[in-house]
């Protein structure tokens, strides 16, 4: 089978480019965000929530 270009010159681009710090974060990562926004819109409110009170009837 051919292949695509000499197996000595993989890798070669990205071996050359210049590594560039990662930049830090602004926001929390996706999962645990949604998951500290999970507790606090659904978990705290059902805590919060007011129960209900049932009629007396006479």
């Amino acid at each position: 089978m051919p292949s695509h270009g000499s197996i000595t010159k993989a890798g070669k681009v990205r071996n050359q480019t210049p590594k560039i710090p990662a930049k830090p974060r602004k926001n929390m990562a996706p999962r645990p965000r949604n998951r500290r926004e999970y507790i606090r819109r659904v978990l705290e409110a059902q805590a919060q929530a007011p129960t209900r009170r049932r009629r007396r009837r006479f």
